[in-house]
């Protein structure tokens, strides 16, 4: 109980509080293939969680409770994405296959908790879809008919799927450990997920009845956390941390963090990045269309301003 509570408590200090440390955010893309990496834009501000729009025209990320998108070239100014009274958006944000919806965890004013909503991608008035809270979204069903969420629920988080037009929210996942971060493969024939009921947090994926609930990584020195499979389904990227510098259910900002990608079908995992990050890097799906690109986030911690001589 008292690991569940920590869980809840952190998730929502990340999103909220002023971490200790100013940071700039600098939003990137890298070639998985070659390793080849880019800067879109620096931000002498934090930013999350990026989005690869399906048209290839914007990324979507969040800062400060806003969800804003950015073209990929970098060229033109951030432009916010109008959530109406959703402005405590965290970083868990997602897009339809089609790009038309834009599918967002907000804390709201009543008691401070996540929940999912769904606006259209121009902006305009959320609906509500989790009526229970906390809910963390990560994934739409390439079909449309479902989202799927980490939910806190009795003392436990596990996986849940809801109609995207809301209704009864369906339990996946069942195991006393914590099971988070859900995603649909771009088939719909598996949702991938992280779970640290082995010990270290590994990638697992299951059917989307939460059935055969399988483990996928096996790391014995490495945290393993968001897997998010590409556009063509054969590649899976996430994010590593050291089972040496964190606890395995736990997702800091501000470390010393790992890009790999393996394949869709199992394998062995490969390196492509070393960053400073964590929380905000790649916490929803961050590919571009063409399944060799990614986009992320990385973080430099900003100097304090030196006191004026007298």
């Amino acid at each position: 109980m008292k690991k569940i509570f920590y869980f809840a408590a952190f998730c929502l200090s990340l999103n909220f509080a002023v971490c200790a440390e100013k940071v700039s955010s600098v939003l990137e893309v890298i070639d998985v293939q070659s390793g080849e990496r880019r800067a879109v834009r620096e931000f002498p501000r934090k930013i999350e969680a990026p989005n690869w729009t399906p048209d290839g025209k914007w990324l979507v990320f969040n800062s400060g409770g806003k969800i804003y998108k950015i073209s990929p070239a970098g060229d033109s100014e951030p432009v916010e994405i109008p959530t109406g009274f959703a402005k405590s958006c965290n970083n868990d944000h997602v897009l339809s296959a089609d790009g038309s919806i834009l599918a967002l965890s907000h804390h709201t004013r009543e008691d401070g908790q996540s929940r999912v909503y769904v606006v259209n991608f121009e902006g305009g008035t959320p609906s509500l879809i989790t009526p229970v809270g906390p809910s963390y979204l990560h994934g739409v069903c390439p079909k449309g008919k479902f989202l799927v969420y980490c939910g806190g629920r009795k003392g436990n988080y596990d996986v849940y799927k809801i109609p995207l037009c809301g209704g009864e929210e369906i339990r996946l996942t069942d195991s006393p450990a914590l099971d988070d971060g859900p995603e649909y493969s771009p088939d719909g024939g598996h949702i991938w997920f992280n779970s640290c009921r082995s010990g270290l947090m590994q990638l697992w994926r299951m059917n989307p009845d939460g059935s055969n609930q399988t483990q996928m990584t096996f790391d014995k020195d490495r945290n393993s956390w968001f897997a998010h499979i590409s556009p063509d389904g054969k590649t899976v990227a996430f994010l590593a941390y050291s089972a040496s510098d964190v606890k395995p259910d736990s997702h800091p900002a501000n470390k010393n963090v790992e890009l790999r990608v393996m394949p869709a079908s199992g394998g062995e995992p490969k390196t492509v990045a070393r960053i400073f990050g964590g929380q905000g890097t790649i916490n929803v799906n961050s590919w571009a269309p063409d399944s060799r690109r990614l986009a992320f986030v990385s973080y430099k911690i900003m100097d304090a301003p030196k006191p004026e001589e007298k």
